[in-house]
This record gives C-alpha cells, sequence and structure tokens, in this order.
C-alpha cells in the first residue's frame, strides 16, 4: 500500500484518521511485521527498532515483530536465500483473541486468504472493514467484508514523508 502511493503512512494521522472514520471511543491497532536478522544487511536496522518502540510508547499500538526466516532454495544459477516473514497466523490468533473486546474490525491487507476470517467475523456478529490498494487487493476480500476503502483515494491526509529506495538514501 506505501509502495504503491511511494510515500509511508503517519501512523499518528492514521490513527485518529480511523478513530474518526469509525467514531471510535477506544481504538487498538495492532502492528505486524518481520525484521532482517543481525548480520544479514549491509546497513543498520537500528532505525527499525526505533521505530517499533514509537509505535509501542508512542502511539500505543501493539507491536508484534519477529525475525524473518531465511531458507535456502536451489534456482537456476545456483544456490539463494529467501527471506519470508509471514505474519497472518499471528494476526489471525489476535483477532480472535480479542474478538469479545471490539465490535468493528479494520484489516490493512488484500491477500485474499483472510476472507475465512473476514467471514468468521461477520459471523460472529462483528463488522469488519478492508484497508488496501486496488492493485493488492483481491476481488473476494473487496466484497467480503462491511466495506472496502482504496487507502489510494482517503482524502484525509494520512500520509506522511516520501518513501525512498535503499539505493536512492546512499547517493
Amino acid at each position: 500500500m506505501q509502495k504503491a502511493k511511494s510515500k509511508l503512512f503517519d501512523y499518528g494521522k492514521l490513527r485518529n484518521f480511523l478513530k474518526r472514520k469509525f467514531e471510535g471511543s477506544e481504538i487498538k491497532i495492532f502492528y505486524y511485521t518481520a525484521y532482517p536478522a543481525d548480520g544479514t544487511r549491509s546497513y543498520s536496522t537500528d532505525g527499525r527498532h526505533k521505530f517499533y518502540t514509537f509505535l509501542k510508547k508512542g502511539l500505543d499500538f501493539v507491536v508484534r515483530k519477529k525475525e524473518l526466516k531465511r531458507i535456502s532454495v536451489i534456482t537456476d544459477e545456483g544456490q539463494a536465500i529467501e527471506e519470508k516473514g509471514n505474519m497472518d497466523v499471528e494476526m489471525t490468533i489476535d483477532v480472535i483473541h480479542y474478538m469479545k473486546k471490539y465490535n468493528i474490525a479494520v484489516l490493512f491487507t488484500g491477500d485474499s486468504d483472510f476472507l475465512a476470517l473476514v467471514t468468521y467475523l461477520k459471523n460472529g456478529g462483528k463488522k469488519v472493514y478492508i484497508f488496501s490498494s486496488k492493485n493488492n487487493a483481491s476481488r473476494e476480500l473487496k466484497t467480503g467484508g462491511d466495506g472496502y476503502f482504496d487507502v489510494l483515494e482517503i482524502k484525509d491526509d494520512i500520509w506522511g514523508k516520501e518513501l525512498k529506495h535503499r539505493s536512492e538514501m546512499t547517493e
């Protein structure tokens, strides 16, 4: 979503937007991410960890993170390392675990794998809204919830800094 916009979310503004949009007296935001293991990058990852601390302590987000799994694979060019950091299971567990504590679930994903979760929540009496970008959202997920929002078309200012690719930052 952020790549499609070439901007980063301003998570404080995004929090306020969601609170207004869904008229929430209380709001709890969960942030899921996987990060590279120490020593696997030629650049410092300290900024990433400072960002997670800001989300947690500064904005009261629940931050769920885990180290990227490194898997050795054979390709036509030889052996390579693939990294995987899927957080679908962690997200699903949290959504179900906290189900009695909310009336509206807002999911930032376009992954059709979440359709079963959306259906489960709706069958449990919850409203479910999906936020994604049109090129990243499955048709099933767009129509499976109670509403779909393309983040690229949101008029409120939820965006922060320009997204820079690592090569642009070293120039």
